[in-house]
């Protein structure tokens, strides 16, 4: 809902952002005991960003310590979260399915399984044959091997998000609407205010989760992100009721291709590799026509569907597809940014983490000191393959 807009004079705690990291971190640091928290949006309403305009997938399986670790932390805050907040999140393990068609994919998932099994995430290898068993309705005549893990699957992001928010309110936390960042003051190398387009807040903590705009943020704090904003699109069908009740998230990893059920119908997507960056979420109706005709291509019944709606949102891509955590050069300017497609499924953990950081001095969670600004400009990349 939106909220009227009449903000403190001053703010222990500032919060650019109210996505699910946003609203993670505000409830986290509420919930921890932190008092004068100011969560702000620029929407009329909250998580209507990147968050809002994400598919809803929630997933174990990484390539990389680090995310796996992520995952094992946050799907567990998922499975909890109604238990914890009182707010539904509508958490569906339907399962990841990924299909592998490239030799190559072969080779790293094995190795990508590998380690999923030594941190306790027991996903199933299948081979080419057993992708054409589970899928039978799909044509996969490709498939040289797949993974799936039954826990995997999907969460509604308006519930986690609105979960979050109400809980910090409960908590003495306030999160505002209508509220647009203008400038973030800074003293002798310490942040001083917020400006904002509802009036100044005084503070010397400021966290940044806007997300794909998280560069812009920190560009008026005079820090350089290395946030790349790309335009993501995806769109749902009208009832099929030929789709097997039991249909995992399939992705069709050579092409980065995805169909969940959505409703009595599909969700489907396709990242179009040669999108150029930028801010732009209007639906590019030429890439769709390309999506939907390697969807159909895969997905034979969707010839049968029609057109529900479709929408473009935003990834915020770093150099290694994996996200920034913690202090920048300015101090009191902190990060939560970064997450390159992953942050829906990672905001929950990621909010708690800025809390331990924030009063505790260090992520005790997981361990994501690696994951800090400087391993850029340091060359401490971590790069992830299991990209969509």
């Amino acid at each position: 809902m939106s909220t009227p807009t009449t903000l403190p004079k001053t703010a222990d705690y500032v919060i650019i952002g109210g996505g699910v990291m946003g609203a993670s971190t505000a409830y986290h640091l509420a919930l921890a005991g932190a008092k004068n928290i100011l969560l702000l949006e620029r929407e009329p309403f909250f998580g209507q960003g990147a968050t809002g305009r994400c598919a809803g997938g929630v997933r174990y399986q990484f390539a990389t310590e680090i995310n796996i670790r992520l995952s094992i932390a946050s799907m567990g805050m998922i499975e909890r979260f109604e238990e914890e907040t009182g707010q539904a999140c509508d958490y569906n393990p339907c399962g990841y399915l990924f299909v592998l068609a490239r030799p190559e994919d072969v080779a790293r998932f094995e190795q990508n399984v590998a380690l999923q099994h030594r941190l306790g995430v027991q996903t199933e290898w299948l081979t080419g044959d057993e992708v054409r068993q589970r899928l039978p309705f799909m044509h996969f005549p490709d498939a040289l091997a797949g993974t799936i893990h039954q826990k995997d699957g999907l969460a509604d992001p308006n519930g986690i998000v609105m979960g979050y928010i109400k809980r910090a309110r409960e908590l003495g936390a306030t999160a505002v609407t209508d509220t647009s960042v203008t400038d973030i003051l800074t003293e002798g190398g310490r942040v001083t205010a917020v400006q904002t387009n509802q009036g100044t807040v005084q503070t010397g903590c400021v966290i940044n989760a806007a997300g794909p705009w998280a560069g812009q943020i920190g560009q008026m704090a005079g820090v350089e992100i290395p946030i790349t904003p790309i335009r993501r699109q995806m769109i749902t069908t009208t009832p099929l009721p030929d789709l097997p009740t039991d249909f995992p998230f399939v992705i069709d990893f050579a092409q980065s291709l995805y169909f969940h059920r959505e409703g009595e119908g599909v969700l489907t997507g396709m990242s179009n590799p040669n999108q150029a960056p930028g801010f732009d979420q209007s639906i590019d109706h030429e890439w769709e026509m390309e999506a939907l005709e390697a969807a159909v291509a895969r997905l034979p019944m969707l010839e049968r569907a029609g057109r529900q709606s479709g929408w473009a949102g935003l990834y915020e891509v770093t150099p290694d597809a994996h996200p920034i955590f913690g202090p920048a050069p300015v101090d009191g300017f902190w990060l939560v940014t970064g997450f390159s497609g992953h942050g829906f499924m990672h905001g929950p953990v990621a909010g708690k983490l800025m809390a331990e950081m924030i009063l505790k001095g260090q992520a005790q969670t997981v361990d994501v000191s690696n994951l800090d600004l400087a391993r850029f400009n340091e060359g401490r990349l971590i790069v992830e393959y299991n990209v969509i």
